[in-house]
């Protein structure tokens, strides 16, 4: 394992990895061990007892974060006819059909949430070897393949923060919460609506620990370990 920086090292001994942290310690402390030079992510990392192998253990949705992101979503909308009218006067920042599936063929990915109606999804559908991995498929679970009547609202939505959550084939799930610019009290807000929506979305066949650990760090910062009944207990406003 490669030997940590000073920087790392001087922040992480701010961190006590013994113990587990209240939300709003964990999330005063992921601001001050933030050590780089540009304003970094806040990430949400959970161990789930869940077994992905399973279909009905298979944990994914969609959350809108009450204080953004922090960054400008790039947003492509796959659609035709009215639907394409639709996205375009909605703001979308790329929309077409098969003029946009071929340039993903040829390798371009300059885009952060992948949306498309309904009637192109027979097209769309060949390129799910291709943006599945990426987590960039449109899909039901995820909210993002949407009526032409629903692409304004859906498309404003993804814009003022909205960010998907899955559980991965280690079991894991992790998401932004915001940058470490946010003042503590975004960064809570925002956790409290991950942690809220990730716990509703329990499967009926989990079976025993649900989420096991919780950590929550910045960018290249150390990580600290949260209360995982405190952070599940988090409600929204």
């Amino acid at each position: 394992m490669p030997k940590r920086g000073k920087k790392y090292q001087e922040a992480a001994k701010l961190v006590d990895r013994s113990r587990l942290y209240l939300p709003q310690e964990a999330v005063d402390l992921a601001k001050k061990t933030n050590y780089a030079g540009f304003d970094a992510t806040v990430e949400l990392h959970l161990r789930t007892g869940l077994d992905p192998r399973h279909a009905d253990q298979q944990v994914r949705g969609v959350v809108l974060l009450p204080s953004g992101t922090g960054k400008k979503v790039r947003i492509l909308v796959f659609a035709e006819g009215d639907g394409e009218r639709i996205a375009r006067d909605a703001g979308a920042d790329f929309v077409g059909n098969d003029d946009l599936i071929n340039k993903i063929q040829e390798g371009w990915f300059d885009f952060d949430v992948a949306m498309a109606t309904p009637a192109m999804m027979r097209k769309v559908g060949k390129l799910g070897r291709t943006l599945g991995p990426r987590g960039l498929m449109p899909n039901p679970k995820a909210g993002t393949i949407v009526a032409d009547e629903d692409l304004a609202r859906v498309i404003e939505v993804a814009r003022q923060g909205r960010v998907e959550y899955r559980v991965d084939k280690t079991a894991n799930i992790h998401v932004p919460i915001g940058k470490t610019s946010f003042t503590e009290e975004n960064l809570m807000d925002n956790l409290a609506a991950v942690m809220e929506a990730i716990v509703k979305a329990k499967p009926a066949a989990a079976k025993g620990t649900y989420i096991k650990r919780i950590t929550l760090t910045s960018t290249m910062g150390p990580g600290i370990r949260l209360d995982p009944t405190a952070a599940s207990s988090m409600k929204t406003a």
